[in-house]
């Protein structure tokens, strides 16, 4: 695995951390009312997930053009990390609107 490859590994793993801690930061939000920060985390959390979407295409335009990425055990972390923050993303959305739900309740 060269740098560039790592550098591309590491770029999933901190967007990852880092829209799972805004949806967090989102839950929290709306858990207290503050449901327009809980829509701005909710739109931070998308906009790292786009550049952890973007890093990943770039592997895989390369891939499709026949060059051939190693599949390390910081590969598969980095890709867990993007696919745990996807999901939490959505519940934390999910979770936003039912606190909305009860805030007009």
């Amino acid at each position: 695995m060269n740098e560039q490859e790592q550098l591309v590994i590491m770029q999933l793993i901190m967007a990852g951390g880092n829209a799972k801690g805004s949806s967090f930061e989102a839950i929290k939000a709306a858990k207290v009312g503050d449901f327009s920060t809980a829509e701005a985390k909710l739109k931070e959390a998308d906009s790292f997930l786009s550049d952890a979407h973007n890093a990943q295409t770039g592997m895989l335009t390369e891939e499709a053009q026949g060059k051939k990425h190693p599949v390390s055990l910081l590969m598969v972390h980095g890709q867990d990390h993007v696919m745990n923050a996807i999901t939490f993303r959505d519940l934390a959305g999910e979770i936003v609107d039912l606190y909305k739900k009860l805030a007009t309740k």
